[in-house]
């Protein structure tokens, strides 16, 4: 039976954001394939742990409870390495874990990501940099998922997800503005052209797809009062007044939204997340996530031109 794709919130997942793959790779590392091999044939039935997307992916699947179970919002599809035996202690661990995901693609040794088109995914999660570095140059949403010391609370059943907007949820040309030219420049373009739309950024379909089961949400708002939605969105932004017009204004006339927003002009972002406390968090520049990884799940999106080799250690407004 033909199952189709279009119209669902489709995630692409590598295993080492899933689960805790330390000791695989220390092994694959150290002593070789061979020895990995017979090392996940040994430990097949030994769950992996638990990885920093793993919460996550577990609260987007338990949003498919608002549909029927043959009709599902969320699709989550692990993109993997492994060859398909030794990725069989990965699909064991989905299923111990009570994580409903039952598609896969394993490639042994290489990357997955040019399968996204054809799997309508909006996103891409790996905790290997150059795997992702790689998608995001072929035009791919995609993001490294950074290690973090945070302690899931499984007892929370929500789900807040953070945005950083210039190079995430919009393009980066207001970021090249201010390279190039300064952040004085940077504020008075971005007034002159605050009813002009940025361009959509890498993660601007996710949220179109998060959108989507918000409006399912609403809708269960309005059948089942005592309903409390789970899923929440933030807007976090170096921007700051007058800027934050023309950042406002572009979610709109894109048909996005956000919950809150959150226009820090250039405040530490890892203070704000401390208390809005995140399941994960988006955002293109190193110099906020180092702030913000230890205690949030954190993302680094590779794209545009504060991760060129000349800009990556300059931290522009728009972060």
């Amino acid at each position: 039976m033909r199952y189709d794709l279009a119209g669902r919130l489709v995630i692409g997942i590598a295993s080492s954001a899933l689960f805790d793959l330390t000791d695989c790779d220390a092994v694959f590392r150290e002593r070789g394939e061979d020895a990995y091999r017979a090392y996940q044939e040994a430990h097949l039935d030994d769950a992996l742990p638990k990885g920093v997307a793993f919460p996550f992916v577990r609260r987007l699947l338990s949003l498919n409870d608002l549909s029927d179970p043959s009709d599902p919002l969320v699709e989550v599809i692990i993109l993997s390495r492994n060859d398909p035996d030794t990725g069989m202690r990965v699909m064991r661990s989905v299923t111990a874990h009570g994580l409903r995901i039952s598609r896969a693609v394993f490639q042994q040794g290489r990357p997955s990501h040019r399968f996204m088109p054809a799997l309508n995914m909006s996103l891409l999660l790996s905790a290997n940099g150059a795997d992702v570095r790689e998608a995001v140059a072929a035009g791919l949403p995609a993001g490294h998922v950074l290690d973090t010391a945070r302690v899931d609370d499984e007892s929370d059943p929500g789900l807040r997800i953070a945005f950083d907007f210039d190079g995430v949820l919009a393009g980066d040309s207001a970021e090249r503005i201010y390279q190039s030219v300064g952040l004085d420049e940077f504020r008075a373009h971005e007034v002159r052209n605050a009813t002009t739309p940025h361009d959509p950024g890498p993660l601007s379909g996710f949220l179109a797809g998060i959108n989507r089961i918000q409006r399912r949400e609403e809708e269960q708002c309005r059948k089942v009062l005592a309903y409390q939605p789970r899923l929440r969105v933030s807007l976090v932004t170096a921007r700051d007044a007058p800027t934050h017009e023309r950042a406002v204004r572009s979610l709109k006339q894109w048909g996005l939204r956000v919950n809150d927003a959150f226009f820090l002009g250039g405040i530490d972002k890892s203070a704000v997340m401390s208390a809005l406390d995140p399941h994960i968090f988006f955002d293109d520049q190193l110099s906020h996530l180092d702030g913000t990884a230890p205690a949030t799940p954190s993302v680094h999106v590779p794209f545009g031109v504060v991760n060129t080799s000349r800009s990556s250690s300059v931290s522009g407004p728009g972060g």
